[in-house]
């Protein structure tokens, strides 16, 4: 009877064992498949770092590309400025217009004109230009005694000085010249013999002159542009300062290089 009652005893440790064991296992199985599913995320999170570093790349390596191509296009547009404007001397011819008082109490009248220059740089962006213009129009002299409606006359000047260029680009130039020379007035040249002050217009005679302008340049290529010129011409005609304004049209031919 003694055994009996110890192996009884003995059985409620066994019978514990037991019953713990099931809940044991389920535990286990889960944190098997936690570290399962632990270990099947972690693949996926350096697959998508995978895929994103080759994006990053690419950006890189196209942001690289372009900020080379800007460095040579800058290192380009500088070579092109230094082949424009390193010449020496320009060449410019054309045409233009003026609005000139052909006499003291006469109206305005239009004249056209023709023009042709040659500049030389001597130092940087100062140079000394020379140039010749021609005018060309028909006086409004109004009803008078002598038959005379609307005379042609002319004039031809001659004049020099420094111009400057005060902005150099690829596409654009801007310079600013101031001129002073001799201009001389035909005015009695329409009238049939007959001189010209009697119908108001000035003699006939050689006068000062004096002229300022801007020029823009519009380069068609390092040695060619096309030139817009507006411009104000200063007569002197019977001692009586007159302004004029005008502007003239042309193109540039450059050549020769800068020492």
């Amino acid at each position: 009877m003694y055994f009996r009652k110890c192996s009884g005893y003995a059985a409620y440790p066994l019978l514990a064992v037991l019953l713990c064991v099931p809940s044991i296992v389920p535990a286990q199985d889960a944190s098997s498949q936690q570290s399962s599913s632990t270990s099947q995320a972690q693949p996926s999170s350096s697959s998508s770092q995978q895929q994103t570093t080759p994006l990053q790349q690419q950006s890189q390596i196209l942001r690289e590309a372009q900020e080379r191509v800007n460095a040579r296009r800058k290192i380009r547009v500088r070579q092109i400025i230094q082949d424009t404007y390193s010449h020496q001397y320009e060449f410019s011819a054309g045409g233009g217009y003026l609005r000139f008082r052909p006499g003291e109490y006469l109206q305005h009248n239009n004249e056209i004109e023709w023009y042709t220059d040659i500049t030389d740089y001597l130092h940087g962006n100062w140079g000394v230009i020379g140039q010749a213009r021609g005018y060309y129009g028909s006086a409004f002299t109004g009803i008078n005694p002598y038959s005379v409606y609307q005379p042609s006359i002319s004039q031809y000047v001659f004049l020099g000085g420094p111009v400057y260029r005060f902005f150099k680009g690829q596409h654009w130039g801007w310079a600013a010249e101031g001129m002073a020379g001799v201009g001389h007035g035909n005015f009695g040249t329409g009238t049939n013999g007959l001189p010209p002050q009697y119908v108001g217009l000035y003699n006939d005679t050689t006068v000062l002159n004096i002229s300022a302008g801007a020029s823009v340049d519009y380069n068609l290529s390092p040695a060619v542009a096309f030139r817009l010129t507006p411009n104000v011409l200063w007569t002197n005609y019977n001692s009586f300062f007159q302004q004029n304004l005008g502007f003239q049209v042309g193109l540039v031919y450059r050549f020769g290089r800068q020492k």
